[in-house]
């Protein structure tokens, strides 16, 4: 009479996330009889090979956390906060982006229907401009003392990849609507616009047509969806290992929690966007650092990524 074999021998492990199979019920009250008499039940456990968690599955396991309305405010005040510690690697960033803004301005001169294309691409690739300051306030918060231009550009290499698609779409974002810009005005602008005060008038204060409204309302979309997938990715990617389609959609997630908080976050930086336009984008020299530091503590705040593996 053969033995029963046990269920597991003793140097048996069940690797983590191993699916065990349960045997047919039916099937073991048929074989009772033969249990019985001392034979063994055909049916064995099946262990299957672990299953790596999808995608899908990782970016519902990242928790967002809900915020009140007024926390930009403390955003702003953190971004300050950490301009004043760093603010030589800081206002290098500001600089930088102010003379593209005076770059752009000047080509734009000769070509006025290329301006507010431009303008909007040019802040759609914010984000991606603003990686420098994520890191500074990462180290900041860590606990060293001065940060310095170093950090940021080790930040770039140990992230390259990430945030080269994450460029890659937003200056591909960029790049369309100053496509669409120039199709809209090439439409429905029939006289030539060789100035500012030509633009002016056949596009913004135009009463022939509707082109200022729709080009508005476009942008307006097209802006948010931008702002949607990005205000906390580029962070994201910079201080977890994960990919991009994890960090965009962690991102809209963000939003869609905070609906309130992020339509004041949005807003800010719209305002602050404008007066440093106002100013020929000497105002970008601070702008950009504090809002930069700022989303740093945004997505620290409605992103709990503690759990995730660091990006070495």
């Amino acid at each position: 009479m053969r033995s029963e074999k046990p269920l597991m021998s003793a140097g048996c492990r069940v690797s983590p996330g191993a699916e065990f199979t349960i045997p047919n019920t039916r099937s073991l009250g048929d074989n009772s009889a033969g249990r019985a008499a001392g034979e063994a039940s055909p049916a064995t456990p099946r262990l299957s090979t672990p299953m790596t968690p999808t995608r899908d599955a990782i970016v519902d396991l990242v928790p967002v956390r809900t915020v009140p309305i007024y926390r930009p405010l403390r955003w702003l005040a953190l971004g300050w906060r950490d301009f004043t510690h760093a603010p030589a690697p800081s206002a290098l960033h500001g600089l930088i982006v102010a003379a593209g803004g005076i770059v752009i301005l000047f080509v734009t001169l000769r070509h006025w229907y290329l301006l507010p294309g431009a303008f909007s691409g040019f802040v759609l690739i914010g984000p991606i401009l603003a990686t420098g300051l994520y890191e500074l306030s990462r180290r900041l918060a860590a606990g060293v003392e001065l940060p310095t231009v170093t950090d940021v550009v080790r930040a770039w290499a140990r992230a390259t990849r990430p945030l080269v698609w994450l460029g890659l779409l937003l200056a591909l974002a960029a790049t369309a609507w100053v496509l669409v810009s120039a199709v809209l005005i090439a439409l429905f602008v029939k006289a030539p616009i060789t100035g500012l005060e030509d633009f002016l008038r056949h596009v913004v204060l135009s009463r022939s047509s509707n082109l200022f409204y729709v080009w508005t309302a476009l942008g307006g979309i097209g802006a948010a969806l931008v702002f949607a997938a990005t205000v906390v990715s580029a962070p994201f990617l910079l201080d977890r290992d994960v990919d991009f389609t994890v960090a965009l959609m962690t991102s809209i997630r963000a939003v869609g929690a905070n609906p309130a908080a992020m339509g004041v976050w949005a807003t800010i930086i719209m305002v602050a966007t404008a007066l440093s336009m106002a100013t020929l984008m000497i105002g970008f020299v601070i702008v950009i650092p504090v809002i930069g530091h700022a989303t740093w503590h945004a997505y620290r705040d409605v992103v709990d990524a503690d759990a995730l593996p660091p990006r070495q």
